[in-house]
């Protein structure tokens, strides 16, 4: 069998690739080993899909080279995006910082998707046994037989959601035609504890707090959630891309409060009142018992404590240090953070520098976005890249 193009991996940049790929006359075959197209479009955003984020910026990505996604980005916008699910009328909403979410299931981005690469072929639940490069291109052994391909397009994704089919097979790829790969770890993942910081987070699981998280010079604003493990939610599943293990984060449980301040202006007005009774007008009562325990404060009356003793629970709720001793792993991590090393790849069009022909998008690249839509926003934006140069080179 033969074809111009094979993209390998029917997610969200393989299919988006494919319909961008598209010119008169070219076979384009889309392969995947999963029985389904876009399981992460599916699962995405509470099955609502977050499709994009106004706010997309080269700044909200990770990356070993940071300027290496701002030509795609800047090639195609979230702006680009909206215009094509406004054509499919596909009804949206915009929630808090830019995130653009379907006001119906997230499968209607799927099918947008699929119609758009009409013509194009899509085999699923077949298998990559090998690829090989000739003289003449690509040879793909697959599970339906043996292809040759003119060019091939890497979307295979990372090693986030093993359960949903998810393999390292781009970074195999990849190191089998000598291009680096950047050491991956997970992403937008939950922390996890040693068992005596779990002493506190364990009974608080399922309380949701506002928290300002900090790893050295990176903060996010946004909400925690105690967990048995440790601490998940969105401040948490952010600053996880940016923390490394033995590294500690610094945690502010009342952000944009002087809480030392407050509490020497109530004892002045009279502190009888219990220590727990004042922290619970600014934090869950339950996380304010739990703080107060931990100090050895229970039951304690504002009024007993000095100007140094309010210093330090104040420095608890602003100022809490915990060192996470892991992550859940890629069992639960939204993405993967490294892949495929950029400096081997053209950034205006994401092919590799030393083989021609051979493109890498999405996921398996070392381009890791926030949580809110802009990994999406990569995906549609990488693979516009690599689509417009392949249909450039037509059949």
């Amino acid at each position: 069998m033969e074809c111009d193009i094979l993209i390998i991996g029917a997610g969200a940049a393989g299919l988006f690739c494919a319909g961008s790929a598209a010119v008169p006359g070219a076979r384009i075959i889309v392969l995947d080993h999963a029985r389904r197209p876009g399981e992460k479009i599916r699962i995405s955003g509470g099955g609502r899909c977050n499709f994009t984020n106004l706010a997309t910026s080269r700044e909200r990505f990770l990356s070993q080279n940071p300027r290496f996604c701002a030509s795609a980005l800047a090639g195609y916008k979230p702006q680009d995006f909206v215009a094509l699910v406004d054509r499919a009328g596909i009804a949206w909403h915009e929630k808090t910082l830019g995130q653009l979410f379907c006001d119906g299931k997230a499968t209607q981005i799927t099918e947008m998707l699929i119609r758009r690469m009409e013509g194009a072929e899509l085999w699923l639940e077949t298998e990559l046994r090998a690829l090989t490069r000739g003289a003449d291109g690509f040879l793909a052994e697959t599970s339906r037989g043996v292809v040759r391909a003119g060019r091939v397009v890497v979307a295979s994704g990372a090693k986030s959601i093993p359960k949903m089919g998810a393999t390292g097979l781009g970074y195999d790829i990849a190191r089998q035609f000598g291009l680096g790969v950047v050491e991956t770890r997970p992403g937008l993942v939950p922390l996890t504890f040693a068992e005596q910081d779990l002493a506190l987070c364990k009974p608080l699981a399922g309380i949701s707090v506002e928290a300002e998280i900090r790893h050295g010079k990176t903060s996010f604003r946004d909400a925690l959630l105690f967990t048995h493990r440790g601490l998940s939610g969105p401040a948490v599943l952010q600053i996880s891309s940016f923390w490394q293990p033995g590294d500690a984060i610094e945690i502010s449980l009342c952000p944009g409060a002087d809480l030392a301040a407050e509490l020497r202006d109530r004892r002045g007005q009279g502190g009888r009142v219990a220590l727990g009774t004042v922290l619970s007008a600014h934090l869950p009562s339950r996380l304010a018992e739990a703080i107060t325990a931990e100090l050895g404060l229970t039951g304690a009356r504002l009024a007993d404590q000095n100007n140094k003793a309010l210093d330090r629970i104040a420095a608890r709720v602003h100022r809490w240090q915990v060192r996470p001793v892991g992550s859940e792993g890629y069992r639960t991590a939204e993405v993967t953070v490294g892949g495929v090393d950029t400096r081997d790849l053209d950034a205006k069009t994401m092919q590799a520098r030393d083989v021609p022909g051979l493109y890498f998008i999405g996921e398996c690249v070392d381009v890791t976005g926030w949580l809110g839509g802009y990994n999406f926003q990569w995906a549609w934006a990488s693979a516009h890249a690599a689509g417009v140069s392949l249909a450039r080179g037509g059949r």
